[in-house]
């Protein structure tokens, strides 16, 4: 049984609220011939407040994609680690039993990958296999638990932490005026979250079945311009009807699996925008109230990308939990237009967990070169 544990997130400290956004729209653009639209569109996400890693004063400055990526450096490495000690917490387990780490963010970039970095400084072993993601923008948050799933149900001793750290703050271009753009700047906000996909033992989501779907010819409908100033959000305003053609694939999933998607007992799906979830409701004759968890992280955080499946985990625990075999679906939407879903069921832990150690597991696959310097695992025939 490969059980996705409860999350860790955390949001930086500066905020602006709905109202302060609207009020810089009006301030900046007052003579955009469609500032109207924008402001009713913006009003229209029921997006709160969103949190930022700077003050919205520096935030609105550019000075520079060099600089910025620096920031997105400085600012992963500072937020990061105390989400993953939650995370690892959560699913009591040490960083010693961490076979894989997959990192998924598009807002900045790295190489290596900050898992090189997080191997370096908090005790991973050095045989960790690294799985950064950086091109599937919003849907790399089920992309993320799809890979975990994966090597969980290939390697069943393993256990696979999952990092996802957005700054989408970062990525905002005071040139981009194009309406699209005016609406992002109202839409995304800033987190870090961090789950632990176990391959034995746990409580949360028993993952069972996985799939990726791409609606074919979008690859222009959500998109970066990368320029010399950094990465630029396009966005057609095609994106919020894509439920039309991605409904159908979380029907044919769940059929497959002998399981009706309209008549499950939880939702985990990206909250891109509340028609997102206002489509899919209605396609899938769910009642709205189903994706509660969704719509709270869009409220209270805005669109925080690839991090919104992990912080309606959080909230789906944090709820209570649910009865034991309780069955729902994990969906992450994303450029391409790309979906990565999974089903699975609630268990509250009750098969046995292995035991804690580097030493008492055998992970498929793994052969030591330098016994004298980690502890060995003996090779699974």
């Amino acid at each position: 049984m490969v059980t996705l544990c409860k999350p860790a997130v955390s949001v930086p400290e500066y905020v602006i609220t709905m109202e302060e956004t609207l009020e810089l729209a009006r301030s900046r653009h007052a003579d955009h011939p469609q500032l109207a639209l924008a402001l009713r569109l913006i009003g229209n996400t029921g997006v709160t407040r969103r949190h930022i890693v700077q003050p919205i004063e520096e935030t609105l400055k550019h000075p520079g994609f060099q600089e910025r990526n620096a920031l997105y450096e400085a600012e992963a490495k500072a937020r990061v680690p105390a989400v993953i000690k939650e995370a690892l917490d959560n699913a009591g387990l040490g960083p010693q039993d961490i076979d894989m780490i997959v990192y998924v963010s598009c807002t900045g970039f790295m190489m290596p990958s900050l898992t090189a970095w997080l191997i370096n400084t908090m005790g991973f072993p050095s045989h960790t296999r690294q799985m950064p993601i950086a091109q599937l923008g919003c849907a790399a948050g089920g992309a993320a638990v799809n890979r975990a799933h994966d090597f969980c149900t290939a390697y069943p001793d393993a256990n696979v932490l999952i990092v996802a750290c957005e700054f989408c703050s970062l990525c905002y271009q005071p040139t981009d005026l194009g309406v699209g753009s005016l609406l992002s700047n109202g839409l995304f906000g800033d987190a870090v979250a961090s789950a632990v996909v176990r391959g034995r033992g746990g409580t949360g989501i028993a993952l069972e079945r996985n799939n990726s779907y791409l609606v074919p010819d979008t690859e222009d409908w959500i998109a970066y311009s990368v320029r010399a100033t950094g990465f630029h959000f396009l966005l057609d305003k095609r994106v919020p009807g894509t439920m039309e053609p991605l409904a159908p694939a979380l029907r044919e999933l769940a059929d497959e699996h002998g399981w009706d998607a309209g008549k499950l007992d939880f939702y985990i799906i990206h909250a891109g925008g509340p028609r997102i979830l206002d489509d899919l409701s209605r396609f899938l004759e769910v009642p709205p109230e189903d994706f509660r968890f969704s719509r709270a992280t869009l409220t209270e955080y805005g669109n925080i990308a690839s991090a919104v499946v992990l912080d309606a985990v959080r909230r789906l625990f944090e709820e209570g939990g649910l009865p034991e075999g309780a069955r729902g679906i994990l969906a992450g939407f994303g450029p391409g237009i790309t979906a990565e879903m999974c089903l699975g069921r609630w268990t509250n832990g009750q098969q046995p967990a292995p035991e804690s150690g580097l030493g008492a597991r055998r992970i498929v696959g793994y052969s030591p070169q330098h016994g004298a310097a980690t502890p060995a695992r003996t090779a699974a025939a």
